[in-house]
């Protein structure tokens, strides 16, 4: 085999294992980027469930003003009913009197209980929301670990496919320059 084929055939040798190993680097950066892109991803759930859980004490909060508040009206109310009953020349604890304002405490007790509850509702669903998003954001780390190793196993595979071609050309040259089959 002249000198010239030979070299020739040992510089594709070097062209093909540079391109596998190019291709190795290459899928060994895509798998790290996907999984930093995973974990950003990740974060940003993290965040997200962090202000959800803010949320949910911040409702929780308020409906506890906005309850003592209304009790507090309520309150004023029956007392105002009193002092008018009182004006009026009626006795505030016997009759009629007694009715209407045990009317206005229970109808108020319940608005109150509302409230509660509705503040409580609107907390369970940011609670909701914040494990959703701690969900996510486990998957977003395992689906990035998995890329990740995906990109490696890519890259030792481009290796070996490297090394393979390596030997393949150098069995055919050498094949070819002693002509052994």
């Amino acid at each position: 085999m002249p000198v010239t084929l030979t070299v020739i055939a040992i510089g594709g040798m070097v062209a093909s294992a540079y391109k596998g190993y190019k291709e190795g680097q290459a899928a060994k950066k895509q798998g790290a980027a996907e999984q930093e892109a995973a974990n950003s991803q990740a974060d940003l759930s993290d965040y997200n469930a962090a202000v959800a859980d803010l949320q949910a004490t911040d409702a929780t909060a308020r409906g506890a003003e906005q309850e003592s508040r209304f009790r507090a009206g309520i309150r004023g109310m029956v007392g105002a009913q009193r002092s008018g009953f009182a004006a009026g020349n009626i006795d505030v604890g016997y009759g009629s009197a007694v009715d209407v304002q045990a009317d206005t405490a229970y109808t108020g007790e319940l608005d109150a209980q509302t409230i509660k509850v509705n503040a409580q509702r609107e907390a369970w669903g940011f609670k909701v929301q914040a494990v959703d998003l701690r969900k996510r954001a486990d998957i977003a780390r395992k689906t990035g670990v998995y890329a990740e190793q995906a990109g490696r196993e890519r890259a030792t595979g481009a290796y070996i496919g490297a090394a393979a071609s390596i030997a393949q050309q150098g069995a055919s040259l050498y094949t070819a320059k002693y002509g052994i089959r």
